[in-house]
């Protein structure tokens, strides 16, 4: 068999080789400095604490352009804390659809079926690379969706399926879409994310927004089941209002705070979330113009419109790779894996375990274009030398 592909080794490496989804790379010029004003060894609920804390919220409101009359909150175990303690303190008054096209919006249906054993339920699912018919969905039921799928690279691409008259409310996932697309903040009552996405924050702490509306059902629905503590946004009729004012419902690291800060400061040091976008945009357009010309990659999206600009997958389009078995397309794909991790050139690009084998590239705000641009050129080298060891 005659290799087609040329290994030509790069001449050099990425500046920052971190293209994880989670957590994600540091803003450029991050250093353990930008944590010195940390309030390390201080109670967070001291005054300088939940100043911080606060500070938080509100700069994440004004990167963010989150209407003033929505809470934010701030909440333990990342996005999934966040989501989870949404629906289990909200969801049984309709109702609901659920949607489904990668690994954590199937934990949401497991979550709704499973665990919750609400009675109503209609689930909408597609394999990964798709998205599901959103004009099935019921708005006079409550909904509840990803904005980007994480492990599939699968976006929504706007929201005009979302009606602003609704009857139910929307519950959004929005962890690795908030600070890099354009969120339509009107048309979404339930919103979480994680510091650790967009702006390459620490891990372990949750954001979660609300609209007057889920405040409303917050506040005048008692869910029929019992709630831990760590899950109760109210209690009786009232919101808990510490939450929404740094008042964090267990204890937050002060060096995860301190980290958000640091990102969220940056963010609007450099022109704010239109500039986010822009810069998660170039990096989805560096890609898609190389695999253009790829004689081998492939977007694990199929519509361009869907693809996402900061989980990035990538299948593998090889006829000679397609023709093989699974257990040999695995060994393939860990060796071009190792081989690039080895040579420094980029780290923690394997697609996710519940996903297809291929790559997955984080391309929000914090990656550089030219980081992102050079680890393709890396790819294709690793590429054509793994081939080359096994068919050459």
């Amino acid at each position: 068999m005659q290799l087609k592909e040329q290994a030509t080794r790069p001449a050099s490496l990425p500046t920052n080789p971190h293209f994880s989804s989670g957590p994600c790379a540091k803003r450029p010029g991050w250093s353990l400095a930008a944590l010195g004003d940390a309030l390390v060894g201080r109670s967070h609920r001291s005054k300088p604490g939940k100043a911080k804390l606060q500070e938080v919220i509100e700069l994440s409101r004004e990167v963010l352009g989150i209407p003033s009359d929505y809470r934010i909150g701030i909440v333990p175990g990342s996005d999934t804390g966040a989501i989870e303690m949404a629906l289990w303190s909200m969801l049984g008054a309709r109702g609901v659809d659920v949607l489904a096209w990668e690994s954590f919006g199937k934990e949401w249906v497991t979550d709704i079926t499973k665990q919750l054993k609400l009675p109503d339920v209609n689930v909408y699912e597609a394999a990964y690379g798709d998205l599901p018919n959103l004009a099935q969905v019921d708005w006079t039921r409550d909904v509840v969706f990803t904005w980007n799928g994480t492990t599939s690279g699968v976006r929504i691409p706007n929201g005009d399926w979302i009606p602003e008259t609704r009857e139910g409310l929307s519950f959004c996932d929005a962890t690795s879409a908030v600070f890099a697309m354009d969120v339509p903040w009107k048309l979404l009552d339930v919103t979480t994310w994680s510091w650790q996405k967009v702006l390459g924050g620490e891990g372990a702490h949750g954001m979660i927004v609300l609209s007057p509306r889920a405040v409303e059902r917050l506040t005048s629905y008692k869910a029929p089941r019992p709630l831990p503590k760590i899950f109760r946004l109210a209690k009786g009729t009232e919101l808990i209002e510490g939450i929404f004012s740094g008042e964090t419902i267990n204890t937050p690291s002060m060096l995860a705070v301190e980290d958000a800060l640091d990102g969220l400061r940056w963010a609007k040091s450099i022109g704010g979330l239109s500039q986010l976008i822009a810069r998660s945009q170039a990096n989805l357009k560096a890609i898609s113009d190389w695999q253009q010309t790829s004689s081998w990659a492939a977007f694990l999206a199929k519509d361009p419109a869907t693809r996402s600009s900061t989980s990035i997958c990538l299948a593998i389009k090889d006829a000679d790779f397609l023709g093989w078995d699974d257990k040999k397309q695995t060994a393939f794909l860990k060796s071009l894996i190792g081989l690039v991790e080895k040579e420094g050139a980029g780290f923690d690009i394997a697609s996710y375990r519940d996903a297809p084998t291929g790559l997955r590239i984080w391309g929000g705000a914090t990656v550089e274009t030219s980081d992102i641009v050079c680890l393709l050129g890396w790819l294709d080298y690793a590429f054509a030398t793994t081939k080359s060891s096994l068919v050459g």
